[in-house]
C-alpha cells in the first residue's frame, strides 16, 4: 500500500495507483528524465507545512531540462501551484519528501525531446538515525562521472546509476555511505549528497567544477555558515588524504539533510 493518496501527473491530481507511464516511453527505455527533491517540514505549533526553497528548486529543474534539450514543459508558476495543491490533497501533517520529475513520454527513441511529462509525488519522510548518530564512509572504487561524459551538475535520472553502484558497494562492504572521487582523483561528492570538511577551523567543500551537483542544500550550508558562524566556506579541490586528516566531515542533501561522518575507510 502506498504511504500517500494522490500524485500529480500531467496536469491532474490522480490516485497513487493510477499514476502510470508506458513501458515503451523513452524515460523507461533510456532513463530520459530530470528531477528535483524538495523537503516539506511540518510545523506542529503553526499547523503548517513549510516547503524548502521551492523557487531555487524550480530554477534548477528548468536548467536541468535545458541541459537535456527537453521541449518546453509547464511553467514554474504552474508547477509551484501544483505542488501546493498536491500537498493539500494528501493532507500531510508530517515532514515529507517531494519528488518532481520531467520525463520524455510517448514512444520516441533515444533522441526524442518530447512530449515532456510531469510527475510530482510526496511521501512522509522523517530524519533518519544518521542525522544524530553519524555514518561511516567508504572512499569508493567507482569514479564520479566527469562533466564531459554526463552533465554532473544537474539532477538527471541517468546520473544516479553512477551513485547507485557506489552506494551498493559501500553497503555491501559494511559502510553507510560512499564518497566518490572524480577523474582527477579529487573528492567529488557522496551519492546524491555534497561533502564538507573542517581543517584547522576552515570550512572546505569541493568546488562547482569538481563534477558535483549544483546542490541547493550545499548552498544553504554555505550561507548559514557565513551568517551564523562567521565562517567563509573555501570552495576548492579536496585531496583524498584530506578526508583522513580532517577534524570533521559531514555531508548534506535534500533527502539526507545534514549528517556527520564518524569514520572513513575504517
Amino acid at each position: 500500500m502506498a504511504a500517500t493518496t494522490f500524485v500529480y501527473l500531467n496536469g491532474r491530481i490522480v490516485p497513487w495507483h493510477d499514476a502510470k507511464v508506458h513501458v515503451f516511453a523513452p524515460v523507461s527505455k533510456y532513463g530520459i528524465g530530470v528531477f528535483e527533491g524538495i523537503r516539506g517540514y511540518w510545523n506542529e505549533e503553526r499547523q503548517q507545512l513549510y516547503l524548502f526553497r521551492v523557487a531555487e528548486h524550480l530554477e534548477r529543474y528548468a536548467f536541468s531540462q535545458k541541459a537535456m534539450r527537453f521541449d518546453q514543459g509547464p511553467p514554474s508558476e504552474e508547477l509551484a501551484e501544483a505542488l501546493v495543491h498536491l500537498c493539500r490533497a494528501n493532507a500531510f501533517r508530517m515532514t515529507v519528501h517531494i519528488r518532481m520529475m520531467a520525463f520524455i513520454d510517448g514512444f520516441g527513441e533515444m533522441s526524442a525531446t518530447g512530449p515532456v511529462g510531469t510527475a510530482i509525488t510526496a511521501l512522509p519522510r522523517e530524519s533518519t538515525k544518521y542525522s544524530a548518530e553519524g555514518a561511516s564512509a567508504q572512499i569508493s572504487s567507482w569514479t564520479r562521472m566527469p562533466d564531459s561524459v554526463m552533465p554532473a551538475r544537474i539532477k538527471c535520472n541517468a546520473n544516479y546509476h553512477n551513485a547507485r553502484l557506489a552506494i551498493m558497494q559501500a553497503q555491501r562492504d559494511g559502510y553507510d555511505v560512499a564518497f566518490l572521487l572524480n577523474s582527477r582523483g579529487k573528492l567529488a561528492e557522496a551519492p546524491a549528497m555534497c561533502v564538507f570538511i573542517i581543517r584547522g577551523g576552515q570550512l572546505i567543500t569541493p568546488s562547482g567544477t569538481s563534477d558535483i551537483l549544483e546542490s541547493i542544500t550545499r548552498q544553504t550550508v554555505i550561507e548559514l555558515a557565513r551568517e551564523y558562524l562567521g565562517l567563509v566556506t573555501i570552495e576548492r579541490d579536496v585531496d583524498r588524504t584530506e578526508l583522513i586528516l580532517a577534524d570533521e566531515v559531514f555531508y548534506c542533501g535534500t533527502g539526507a539533510e545534514i549528517r556527520p561522518v564518524t569514520s572513513i575507510d575504517a
